[in-house]
């Protein structure tokens, strides 16, 4: 049996998770071997999980998305490192109700990749969403050693809306180590950096920025990427059109343009370093899960890519969550032969995230009942 879901957003991290599906199991086969891996897609959660699946912990002071200081962590085992971006710049570090979508920085994320080479990192995973901003990653660059400067050769300032006065990129001094690094951007999305699918528009709303707001950022963005491209070459112009480069406020695009990452989709790549396939060859039943089984869950989201990879193996899947908004044919697509949702036992939705706990261990009771018994 092996356990291997994302967190319920707002409720339980995918530690929580884990927990409370195997003590459910075990109600009902006391004694059950069950093997749990909390996985991640390379948003907000991701350093937890790479922790619970036995990297180290390390913790170090950046700057947080506003300005003001952070205390961000990242994991690392054997010469690979986990960063998340979200521990820097995440919109959960910003105050309830508060947002700054035009002066909102990475330069903390900029801080934690240093932080991560100075550890002797030679693979960074670095997992970007859940994103506070929408600056392309010049924060995170200039951060790194990158020169952002206005016509009179002074700084730009922060954010996304301080792009729209960039005169010059002098990318010169950033951190050379990054030359002899793997850097694998992974992320659950991948819309470029602009346009009607770019970050401001897509993601912009949900960080405060009004439409006023997002068409200031999407031409900033471009001229970025346009300045870029005056001092790096044409290519900074077609990456900003790769998948990816619109990934948490346009961060994956400077990882792209300026670090030498490579974009892979983030449940892949965290399946990999979490060591999911050993895991997997071990199992009979793997359960799944995360807060909302839907449309997006089939693009990228942690359970889908946990049932395609159990699929391949030949071994069944089952799914819990919150909400499920999905048919089961569509489930079934997805190699998930049957979906658990808390709601079935509590409708009310506060209550329910309020006792997701409970009712967590209620569902996995009735799996164990219906495919151990």
């Amino acid at each position: 049996m092996l356990v291997a879901a994302d967190k319920f957003k707002g409720s339980l991290t995918a530690v929580q998770v884990a927990e409370r599906v195997t003590a459910g199991l075990r109600h009902v086969v006391p004694g059950l071997e069950v093997e749990t891996l909390p996985v991640a897609d390379g948003g907000d959660g991701t350093v937890a999980a790479a922790v619970a699946a036995g990297f180290e912990r390390r913790e170090v002071r950046v700057t947080g998305p506003l300005g003001a200081p952070v205390t961000a962590a990242y994991a690392l085992r054997d010469g690979t490192a986990v960063v998340e971006m979200a521990e820097a710049s995440g919109l959960q570090l910003l105050p309830e109700g508060v947002f700054a979508p035009l002066t909102s920085t990475t330069y903390g994320s900029g801080e934690l990749l240093r932080a991560a080479l100075d550890a002797g990192a030679r693979t960074i995973v670095f997992g970007v969403g859940g994103s506070a901003t929408t600056d392309g990653g010049a924060g995170m660059l200039a951060a790194l050693g990158a020169r952002f400067l206005d016509k009179d050769g002074e700084p730009v300032g922060p954010g996304g809306g301080g792009l729209r006065d960039l005169a010059t990129a002098d990318l010169s001094g950033l951190d050379a180590r990054f030359a002899d690094v793997e850097l694998v951007l992974a992320s659950d999305v991948d819309n470029p950096l602009t346009g009607p699918k770019g970050a401001p528009a897509v993601y912009g709303p949900q960080k405060g920025a009004s439409p006023e707001d997002v068409a200031e950022l999407d031409a900033a963005l471009a001229h970025f990427a346009s300045v870029l491209a005056g001092s790096t070459g044409s290519r900074a112009t077609e990456l900003a059109e790769s998948p990816g480069a619109g990934a948490a406020g346009g961060i994956g695009y400077g990882a792209l343009v300026a670090l030498g990452a490579g974009f892979r989709p983030g449940i892949e790549v965290m399946l990999d370093v979490l060591g999911f396939g050993p895991a997997l060859s071990r199992a009979t039943l793997v359960i799944t899960g995360e807060g909302s089984l839907d449309e997006q869950t089939l693009h990228g989201k942690a359970p889908a890519g946990v049932a395609a990879a159990a699929r391949a193996a030949g071994v069944e899947v089952v799914a819990v969550c919150g909400r499920l908004a999905l048919q089961p044919e569509a489930l079934g697509r997805a190699g998930i032969r049957r979906a658990y949702p808390l709601l079935e036992l509590e409708p009310d939705p506060a209550r329910c995230m309020a006792e997701a706990g409970p009712l967590l261990e209620r569902q996995a009771a009735n799996i164990a009942r219906d495919f151990l018994s």
